[in-house]
């Protein structure tokens, strides 16, 4: 079934959004603070509302995306008495304690909620090759996942507001990780300049095949660190140990930077220091870990 929706926010990723809703059918009201935003979604289909809160008024469901938490408050809160009953999506990005400010807040409205993060550009809105991550109302998301399956692969992470927050965060570091480890391959096989051997293409041709491989590491591991033992089948910290001997002769010999060749060496010798060069790689999260360092929290 086709859902009426509003989308609040018509800059990059507000106009993406909208236009998604719209080409998969759903019947769409739009508003931007800045006049003259809609028109190109006007001509696709779309309705421009007057107001904000003729906006959320003509939709169960309402998706913002605006620039900070602060400007999303300007635009709501003197539209709160028209919430009642609705759902609110909140794209708009933010530390975890404004999610749970801005759900606080909502519930006294009397709408359901929900906090998301959209894990692309604009351009990859309405493919489900993206993720779109919502923490928040159970009810809410199941009541609107079809709809919101028309922006990404829709996924529900948990009830409170702040994980989706903190999903993207975590999701963000693994990947600079790996694009930066992926970088630095580059570099060690001569694919960063003229005259090389191997392009970069070339190279990442098999590169994404062996992150079949790596992708089945941590599926190994997850379960090793939730349970605290680290069973190292045929591949103990002391091979890696080892192996990452070869890496950094290699980093010296292609004057590549040596910051994460010393950082997998340095928490990997401080594993085997103290006496665990019989464990998988799993291990090292312990070490990833900074000693006397705070509760853990989401906020």
């Amino acid at each position: 079934m086709n859902t009426d929706v509003t989308v609040l926010g018509l800059g990059p990723m507000g106009s993406a959004l909208a236009g998604a809703f719209v080409a998969a059918g759903h019947r769409t009201t739009v508003w931007n603070r800045t006049p003259g935003k809609a028109e190109p979604l006007v001509r696709q289909g779309a309705r421009e509302a007057g107001s904000a809160g003729e906006a959320l008024a003509a939709s169960p469901l309402t998706v913002v995306s605006l620039s900070t938490y602060e400007a999303v408050r300007e635009v709501l809160h003197p539209a709160a008495c028209g919430l009642a009953g609705r759902t609110l999506v909140n794209l708009t990005s933010g530390p975890p304690v404004c999610a749970r400010e801005m759900d606080a807040w909502a519930g006294r409205a009397g709408a359901a909620y929900l906090d998301g993060v959209v894990m692309t550009t604009p351009s990859g809105i309405g493919s489900r090759d993206f993720l779109q991550l919502y923490a928040g109302s159970a009810a809410a998301f199941e009541r609107h996942r079809e709809t919101l399956t028309a922006l990404g692969d829709a996924t529900y992470v948990g009830a409170d507001t702040a994980l989706s927050s903190v999903y993207d965060t975590t999701l963000l570091c693994q990947m600079w990780s790996t694009l930066t480890g992926w970088l630095h391959s580059v570099v060690l096989i001569g694919a960063d300049g003229p005259g090389g051997n191997v392009t970069a293409t070339e190279y990442t041709e098999v590169a994404n095949r062996w992150m079949d491989t790596v992708r089945s590491f941590m599926n190994t591991y997850a379960p090793q660190v939730d349970s605290g033992e680290y069973p190292s089948g045929d591949f103990p910290l002391d091979l890696h140990r080892s192996t990452m001997r070869i890496l950094a002769h290699a980093c010296e010999l292609r004057g590549a930077d040596t910051g994460m060749p010393e950082l997998f060496s340095t928490l990997t010798e401080r594993a085997i220091a103290a006496g665990h060069g019989g464990d998988s790689y799993a291990r090292l999260v312990e070490f990833v870990r900074r000693e006397g360092r705070p509760e853990a929290t989401l906020s």
